[in-house]
């Protein structure tokens, strides 16, 4: 009911026009003047109808004038007519039909491109209108501009200084009371760089910042369609637009409202939704001819006949709404659709060639592999840990030999969960502490999670897993550990205690990681240990410790990084590019959609480049390419496969200024690094994960959710909305061309016209709405 309502606000004259059914019938033979008229001789009744008509015809009029000036073409003329020459030969109840379906059409329209563009409403909806700003003393843009560098985050000491060895490695937020935070609410607009926030629970994130508060939940469904509630800890980056989850959490502001992630998704929106697709423009030139046909039966079918009511009878069904209302509504669907899956487009325009790419270009890394290398083994030394004397007591406890209980926390974490052979047994006597695959992982992703190297979140993600792994093994009662089980490690929620973080850009990482001193980087640098304690000679390789007759020797996609504990090597850890999961069958799905030549362009090695593409299945590869070579790649390819363009299709370039058969290339990337190529192609598409620049100036599609699959998605999508569009237009002239012929011959009266004509763009509209469903 409130729909309705709101439909009846936005189109009054729809409900005035149904009421006034009543006085026009009550009073309809009513004639209080008597008879001075002659043969038009409306009654009062009858002159309700005529000034119904003659606001419709004025408001019609202006509103035709308004769509030449925006450079559509205003083709209402066809309902003008009808209504007047329906007033002209005394068909009254047909001229109140008319006016009737011109107000009821105008009500359909505005329902339809409502439900088109429900998706992108629900974006605009959600974003961010207000902030809580904190206001307590010292707290703000001026305390932060003081305290906080450029990146917003809290300016500390050296980890590695002398004073601060026994202190944590990265910063933390002063402790905040969430609860007790005074805040005042402003504008979203009105946030300064700097400023602290408090977003309460289930509130939007206003604008990018950085997180002080411990750790939050944010809901990122908005950005990047992700399902999962994502957890971040203090000094992370929150995004606008993320929803908060049962806890408040205090940011700080690193970007202005207008500059912040969701406000560029806005952006995104509002350009697709006052987008024209040149297939759209197209249709509305196509209603002029339409236009002239109909009004050639009108007239043949009043000459033939020299009845003048035959002329109004084919005007009432003359309806161009399948062009000028049901192919712009698909279109709006189309993009809502795309919208809900997480694609994002620029213009219509854009949605349109989507449905035509016939080449797609592909950047390797981070677009058909993975975003970081990932790790694939780990090369364990046969003495692996022997440099961690443990001692095992009669009660089967283990403690490192000259280490305090507390500090000989590599049982928390790192000898939990070890078997039988990984400790001497229960008997008293020493023995050597053994590392297994696991321990490593552990030890070595709890340093990189400090380090900024890019193999370090690879190797972060391998060491998580490799702690669920100890954790599962410990609640399994096996707990040969070197410390008592309520040290810090050992239960699920704990955390190992880390010490002393020191990063070598370029080399390597230190720490001590619950009392054990871990090195993670190049040979050389994790080795330098037993360089200088004379214990092996400076010319050592990697190759002297891990022969290949052994290990087996890296493949030319593979590369390792080396781990030592206690200053002795214990490890490498070998890591490569991986493809994404779904990459061979995304691809596999585009070959089915007909997109037949799918290209690799990549600044890699050319080994490595082949690696990727065989198991992904490509074959065109183009390797070792700078930035530059790879634009002059995407523009060679689009030349070579220029053909002979139709008669029509140069007709058609001419009136809207777009080809509509010229092959489309598109190039997907990751947005940032491929902006040239992006740029160069007929499409960019962007790969993200929300957490990145949606609005790539180079892109003219995002992908908001890093997911190959969405690039065969869109074409899917696209070329759906462009099929629904032909039909229902196709559906709805035919109808109405059939409705005009059999009024020609009087087979269709006046008045029942009038409804077909609504039925007919009813029918074709909601045909055209069926964009927004999921049939792929």
């Amino acid at each position: 009911m409130r729909r309705i309502i709101d439909l009846c606000k936005r189109v009054p004259l729809l409900p005035i026009t149904i009421i006034s059914a009543l006085p026009i019938a009550l009073l309809w033979g009513f004639r209080p003047w008597g008879h001075s008229l002659g043969s038009l001789d409306p009654s009062l009744g009858q002159y309700i109808i005529i000034a119904l008509v003659a606001y419709t015809v004025v408001d019609t009029i202006i509103g035709m004038v308004d769509d030449l000036r925006h450079g559509h073409v205003g083709v209402d003329i066809l309902a003008v007519m009808a209504i007047l020459s329906t007033v002209a030969v005394g068909e009254y109840w047909a001229a109140w039909t008319v006016v009737l379906m011109v107000w009821s059409g105008e009500a359909i329209e505005e329902y339809a491109q409502s439900k088109a563009e429900s998706n992108l409403t629900a974006l605009i909806k959600a974003a961010p209108q207000t902030a809580h700003v904190a206001a307590l003393p010292g707290v703000g843009s001026a305390a932060g501009r003081a305290q906080h560098g450029e990146n917003g985050f809290h300016k500390t000491a050296d980890a590695t200084s002398a004073d601060r060895a026994d202190d944590s490695p990265t910063s933390t937020a002063p402790a905040t009371d969430d609860s007790n935070v005074h805040f005042r609410t402003i504008p979203v607009e009105e946030v300064k760089l700097d400023d602290v926030l408090t977003v309460l629970p289930g509130e939007t994130v206003p604008v990018d910042g950085v997180l002080m508060s411990g750790q939050a939940t944010l809901d990122l469904s908005n950005i990047n369609g992700e399902p999962v509630p994502r957890e971040v800890f203090a000094g992370a980056r929150v995004m606008s637009g993320a929803v908060n989850g049962s806890t408040a959490f205090t940011m700080r502001a690193t970007q202005l409202s207008h500059d912040s992630q969701y406000q560029r998704i806005l952006e995104l929106v509002a350009s697709a939704q006052n987008s024209r697709a040149t297939v759209v423009k197209t249709a509305d030139i196509l209603a002029v001819p339409f236009t002239v046909i109909s009004l050639i039966i009108a007239c043949v079918a009043w000459g033939v006949s020299g009845v003048p009511t035959r002329f109004a009878q084919v005007l009432v069904l003359a309806t161009p709404c399948p062009l000028l209302i049901a192919a712009p509504v698909a279109y709006m669907a189309g993009t809502g659709r795309l919208a809900k899956a997480g694609i994002l487009i620029k213009a219509q325009d854009i949605l349109e060639n989507l449905g035509r790419v016939s080449h797609i270009f592909f950047d390797k890394t981070g677009t058909l592999t993975v975003k970081q290398p990932q790790v694939v083994r780990v090369d364990l030394l046969p003495d692996a840990g022997a440099g961690i004397p443990m001692r095992v007591t009669e009660a089967g406890t283990a403690a490192m030999v000259g280490r305090p209980a507390g500090d000989a926390a590599v049982a928390a974490a790192v000898v939990a969960g070890g078997s039988g052979a990984d400790a001497a047994g229960t008997g008293a006597g020493s023995a050597h502490a053994r590392l297994d695959k696991d321990h490593i992982l552990m030890l070595a992703g709890v340093v990189e999670t400090y380090s900024v190297h890019i193999l370090a979140k690879g190797i972060v993600k391998a060491g998580a897993a490799a702690i669920d792994r100890l954790h599962d093994r410990f609640d399994k009662g096996n707990r040969n550990c070197a410390q008592p089980a309520t040290d810090p490690g050992h239960r699920r929620g704990d955390y190992p205690v880390v010490k002393n973080i020191h990063e070598d850009a370029g080399k390597g990482i230190t720490g001590t990681v619950n009392g054990l001193d871990v090195s993670v980087g190049r040979f050389a640098y994790v080795t330098q240990g037993q360089v200088d304690a004379g214990l092996q000679p400076q010319s050592a390789t990697p190759l002297d410790f891990f022969p290949d007759s052994r290990y087996g020797g890296l493949a030319p996609d593979e590369m390792a990084t080396y781990v030592a504990v206690n200053g002795k090597l214990a490890a490498r850890i070998v890591m490569k590019d991986i493809p994404r999961p779904n990459a061979k069958e995304s691809l596999q799905r585009l070959r089915d959609l007909g997109v037949k030549h799918l290209t690799m362009v990549t600044g890699d090695k050319e080994p490595s480049a082949r690696i990727i593409a065989d198991e992904v299945g490509i074959s065109d590869v183009h390797s070792e390419l700078l930035p530059e070579d790879k634009v002059n790649t995407v523009r060679s390819a689009a030349q070579d496969k220029v053909a002979p363009q139709p008669w029509w299709d140069r007709i058609i370039q001419k009136l809207v200024g777009e080809s509509t058969t010229r092959p489309v290339s598109m190039m997907v990337g990751d947005g940032v690094n491929d902006a040239p190529v992006l740029a160069a192609a007929d499409i960019g598409m962007a790969m993200t994960d929300g957490t990145t620049t949606a609005a790539s100036e180079s892109a003219q599609v995002v992908i908001m959710n890093d997911d190959i699959a969405c690039v065969p998605k869109a074409i899917a999508i696209a070329r759906r909305t462009k099929r629904v569009m032909l039909q229902a237009v196709i559906a709805g002239l035919s109808l109405a061309i059939v409705g005009m012929v059999c009024a020609a011959f009087n087979l269709i009266p006046a008045v029942v016209g009038a409804f077909l004509q609504e039925l007919i763009d009813v029918v074709s509209i909601l045909w055209a709405l069926t964009a927004l469903l999921d049939r792929e």
